[in-house]
């Protein structure tokens, strides 16, 4: 029988269908053609193609936007936001209104054309999510943005209109809905319980251990119990801590070996399947005009983590109309099927 599931953290629920059930093996993907990098914006070489490099891993003393780097980031040439400036929040009527000030950026994250960070280097790995702690943190300077959000598309029908292997960041003047409400739910059972909603869930779920993918003493994996998608993972850091960008250089190191084993394994199992990933991290408590009590407990009640979602089933008419999502597959088989799995 189905059931539904509700997550306490973004007080969303979730219907798991027994009778639509479908077994993990069911979502091995195709076998893929490569593609020619030729025109690829993002190959070495082409560096001209691309706005000029923001940062870049590269070879001390060689010259910017040339060959030879390791890794590269850029503004977005068709950026969502722009850079230029201020919000201008006013009203329209009953409405609000702002101008679209941001950043949006771009992390390659290899020269390699069709590299796949499940086959990268843990080191190299390492050093890209450096990255994106580097620029998160630089972005939150700007004291008009009140949120940033670090994500990856992989493959074509998650939204990746290149395959060379990159990652995004988006900062914005307002922070998303979605955010809002996992720090909204987090405040909540903090002064309730005076403890971290994301602790309390991880602590439960290492001592049921069906929903646990890995663990190691820096960071576990976990499906969790109300999953909007089959595989849908989520990577918690052991020790408490509300922000990626001050996340120390050794936890990074972990993360970057849990994040490639996770990524490995679902390579391997379902044949490298699309997906995005996002990074949910606190806010920009120092942002300009912010509410007086804004996020005050923030340090001691938010948990930062990765989310990764597979894209295997297509969200339709059912989901768009009602915000409920309809997974086949129970997380716990998935968490079987992936702890399971050779790496």
């Amino acid at each position: 029988m189905s059931e539904l599931r509700h997550d306490p953290v973004t007080r969303r629920w979730v219907i798991i269908s027994a009778e639509r059930s479908r077994k993990p093996t069911e979502f091995v993907q195709p076998e893929r053609h490569p593609t020619s990098p030729q025109a690829c914006p993002f190959c070495p070489g082409n560096e001209r193609a691309t706005p000029p490099e923001i940062r870049a891993l590269r070879p001390p003393g060689s010259d910017p936007d040339t060959p030879g780097w390791q890794a590269r980031v850029f503004a977005n040439k068709y950026p969502a936001l722009s850079i230029e400036g201020e919000p201008d929040r006013r009203a329209v009527g009953i409405y609000d209104r702002q101008r679209g000030i941001g950043a949006h950026e771009v992390i390659v994250e290899s020269p390699q054309h069709e590299g796949h960070l499940a086959d990268m280097d843990t080191v190299h790995v390492e050093r890209v999510l450096g990255l994106y702690q580097e620029r998160l943190a630089d972005l939150y300077r700007d004291l008009r943005f009140k949120y940033a959000l670090i994500f990856k598309n992989h493959g074509l029908t998650a939204g990746a209109m290149l395959p060379h292997p990159h990652g995004q960041i988006i900062a914005t003047p307002v922070t998303p809905r979605s955010i809002a409400a996992e720090l909204e739910s987090a405040r909540a059972h903090y002064y309730n319980k005076t403890r971290c909603l994301f602790c309390d869930i991880l602590n439960q779920e290492l001592e049921d251990g069906t929903r646990v993918v890995s663990a190691d003493e820096h960071y576990a994996v976990l499906t969790p119990y109300a999953s909007r998608f089959p595989f849908e993972c989520h990577i918690f850091p052991r020790r408490h801590n509300h922000s990626f960008a001050e996340e120390p250089a050794a936890s990074i190191a972990a993360l970057a070996r849990t994040l490639k084993d996770l990524l490995a394994r679902l390579k391997g199992v379902l044949r490298d399947p699309p997906f995005n990933y996002v990074i949910h991290t606190a806010p920009n408590t120092a942002a300009e005009k912010r509410r007086r009590d804004y996020w005050g407990t923030l340090e001691v009640d938010y948990h930062w983590h990765l989310e990764l979602l597979p894209r295997l089933t297509q969200i339709a008419g059912f989901e768009w109309g009602s915000g409920l999502f309809i997974n086949p597959t129970s997380p716990e088989d998935a968490a079987a099927f992936l702890r399971d799995s050779p790496v």
